[in-house]
């Protein structure tokens, strides 16, 4: 009776099993497995975009992995942020909105905390379905993003501060320049 119910299912010792989530286990004993027999990176990953990055620096002139946030209900992240912009010599409020993000800190302790930069794409080349600034209108990244230039992808300087303990899932863009 000493086997880990997982042993008859992957005919693998107790020890992998061993932290107490057993869908995390047996994806990583996937994972692992899959690794000892090739190695196949996604075409589009947070691992090749971030290998694309620092690979020959000097040569790829990319400097930002953008990424997508999922909150606990599986939804797409949206921030918003405003700066002020001047209109007629008169300071207003110029509000943004998007789903990409580009990371400027994490804090090194275990309280796992960033700060973003919302992502837009170019003022003067409106976002479909005929917005201006980042996704507003836009009910998904995908609507954002779809048809969208990448050298259009620019940063808004404005930035947020988020607990990544409140989200469940990223998805990163392939690596780009934006400074």
């Amino acid at each position: 009776m000493g086997k880990n119910r997982h042993d008859d299912v992957l005919g693998v010792d107790d020890d992998i099993f061993d932290s107490g989530n057993c869908v995390c286990d047996v994806v990583r004993a996937i994972a692992d497995a899959q690794d000892d027999v090739i190695d196949l990176t996604c075409d589009v990953s947070c691992a090749k975009s971030i290998q694309n990055l620092v690979a020959p620096v000097a040569a790829n002139n990319l400097d930002t992995v953008p990424f997508i946030l999922y909150g606990k209900d599986l939804q797409p992240f949206r921030a918003f942020g405003a700066d002020v912009e001047m209109n007629g010599g008169v300071p207003e409020f110029d509000c943004t909105e998007s789903f990409i993000f580009r990371v400027k800190e994490v804090s090194d302790d275990d309280d796992c905390c960033a700060v973003l930069e919302l992502l837009s794409f170019d003022a003067n080349q409106p976002d479909r379905p005929g917005n201006v600034d980042g996704a507003e209108g836009d009910d998904t990244p995908c609507e954002q993003l779809d048809g969208e230039e990448v050298n259009d992808l620019n940063r808004t300087g404005i930035c947020i501060t988020v607990d990544l303990n409140c989200f469940c899932a990223i998805t990163c863009l392939p690596a780009v320049s934006v400074l």
